[in-house]
C-alpha cells in the first residue's frame, strides 16, 4: 500500500497510524530519507492492502475507521482529495486493509506459474523483501532468489532441484508467507516472536531451482522440446518419475564433489529422467546459478528441501563443522525427523556447499512415501518442518 506525505508527517507518524513496526517501513523504503520526507512522496507501508469502497449512507470516517481498527487519519492520508464532512453516497473511496492471511495457496500442483504469482503479490504486500534473478533454467524461465532480514547470518534454504518434489516449493513459500505475516501482525510463530529473527539474519530463499522440470512433472512437455523429452523418458508420456532438468540431467549430482567418483559407479551414462550426471560438473544452468549465489554470499547455513523420507542428512567426509552437529541435534528434536551425519552419495549441493565453505549444510526429506508426495501430506509436512524453518534461524 503507497500513501503519500503530507506536512508534518514521518515515518514513525506512520508507524503508529498503522500499527505497523518502524524497521519494516524503514526497509520498504530502501530510497528513502527518513529524516527528510518531502510533500507528495509516495511512502509504501507493508502489510496492507488498498480496497475501492462505495459509501453508504451513515457512513463516516470514524465509523469506517472504527470498524478496522484504525484511527480517522488514516483515512483522511489515503483519501486525501474527499473532504470527510461531505462524503457522497456511491462514492468510491479507498480503504486499507490489513493483511492477516496467508497468500500462499500451496494444497495444489504447484507450477512455475503459481509460484511467479505468489511471489509477485507478495513483494507487492511486503516491500521489505527483494527479489532477485540469480540465473535462468535451460527454457529461459528465471530461477528467483528472495532475500530478506537485516542480520549478519546469512542462511539459504532452496526447494525443487529434483522436479518430482515440486511439493517442497509451495511448503517453502508458506514457510516464507507465515513468516512475513508474523512480522506485520507482530504475532509469534510457536511462541516464538520473530522480528529479533528477522533483525539478526540475512535469509536467502530459492523456492524452485528447477522450473522447467517442475512444469514438465505437472504440465507435461512444452511443444520446443516435447520430441526430446519423450525420447530420454524411454517413449513415455508420463513425467511422474522425472527428477532431472528437461536436459536430462539431475541438478542434485552436479557438484564437485567427489563428482568423479559418482560418475564412475553411476549406472547412467546418458541424459535420463533421474541420476544422470552431465558430462562434467556444473554443465547445468540452473546448478551453476545456485553455485555462483553461494559463492557470492558467502552463506553461514545452507538448507535444501527434498522429498522423502522424514530424515535429513547433515555431514559430508568428516568437513562439517562441529555446530552441524548441534544443529541438527535440535532440527531433529523440533521435527521428528531422523538425523543422519553420512550417505553413500556424493556430487550434491549440501555435499559441495560443506566441502567449499566448512560450514553448516542439510538436505531435508521432507515427508515419506513414493515421489511425487500426494498433496494429502501438504499440513502434515508444513508442521514437521516449521521447527526447522525456525531453528535455522534462530540458532
Amino acid at each position: 500500500m503507497k500513501v503519500k506525505v503530507r506536512s508534518g508527517d514521518s515515518l514513525w507518524y506512520y508507524s503508529q497510524l498503522f500499527m505497523m513496526p518502524i524497521n519494516l517501513i524503514i526497509d520498504s523504503n530502501p530510497s528513502v530519507n527518513p529524516a527528510s520526507l518531502k510533500i507528495g512522496q509516495e511512502i509504501n507501508i507493508p502489510g496492507f492492502t488498498l480496497q475501492n469502497y462505495a459509501v453508504k449512507k451513515g457512513d463516516t470516517f470514524w465509523k469506517l475507521g472504527t470498524s478496522r481498527n484504525l484511527s480517522v487519519d488514516a483515512l483522511l492520508l489515503i483519501n486525501q482529495t474527499l473532504n470527510p464532512n461531505s462524503l457522497t453516497v456511491g462514492a468510491v473511496i479507498k480503504l486499507p486493509k490489513r493483511v492477516i492471511s496467508p497468500i500462499v495457496a500451496g494444497r495444489r500442483q504447484y507450477d512455475f506459474k503459481a509460484l511467479t504469482a505468489d511471489i509477485s503479490t507478495l513483494a507487492a504486500i511486503y516491500p521489505f523483501i527483494k527479489i532477485n534473478t540469480i540465473g535462468n533454467s535451460i527454457l529461459g524461465k528465471p530461477i528467483q532468489e528472495i532475500r530478506l532480514g537485516k542480520g549478519n547470518k546469512k542462511v539459504q534454504i532452496n526447494a525443487s532441484f529434483h522436479a518430482n518434489e515440486w511439493i517442497t516449493t509451495p511448503i517453502l513459500m508458506a514457510l516464507l508467507n507465515n513468516f512475513l505475516l508474523s512480522l506485520t501482525n507482530v504475532r509469534p510463530i510457536r511462541g516464538l516472536s520473530t522480528m529479533p529473527l528477522y533483525n539478526s539474519v540475512d535469509l536467502s530463499i530459492v523456492p524452485m531451482v528447477n522450473p522447467d522440470g517442475v512444469d514438465l512433472v505437472l504440465n507435461g512437455p512444452p511443444p520446443e522440446v516435447r520430441e526430446q523429452v519423450i525420447e530420454i523418458n524411454r517413449g513415455s508420456t508420463d513425467f511422474s518419475g522425472w527428477k532431472a532438468n528437461i536436459r536430462g540431467v539431475d541438478l542434485n549430482n552436479q557438484f564437485p564433489a567427489k563428482w568423479d567418483f559418482e560418475k564412475e559407479r553411476s549406472e547412467q551414462d546418458a541424459p535420463a529422467p533421474r541420476d544422470y550426471l552431465g558430462e562434467a560438473p556444473l554443465t547445468e544452468p540452473e546448478a551453476i546459478a545456485m553455485a555462483d549465489l553461494a559463492r557470492n554470499s558467502q552463506f553461514d547455513r545452507m538448507l535444501a528441501f527434498h522429498t522423502q523420507g522424514s530424515e535429513f542428512y547433515w555431514g559430508y567426509e568428516g568437513m562439517e563443522p562441529p555446530e552441524s552437529q548441534v544443529i541438527a541435534a535440535e532440527f531433529e528434536r523440533v521435527s521428528g525427523y531422523r538425523a543422519v551425519q553420512f550417505i553413500d552419495s556424493f556430487a550434491g549441493y549440501k555435499d559441495w556447499f560443506i566441502q567449499e565453505f566448512r560450514k553448516p549444510g542439510f538436505t531435508i526429506e521432507l515427508g515419506s512415501g513414493i515421489n511425487p508426495l500426494p498433496l494429502s501430506q501438504y499440513d502434515e509436512i508444513y508442521e514437521e518442518v516449521l521447527g526447522i524453518f525456525l531453528a535455522s534461524l534462530y540458532m
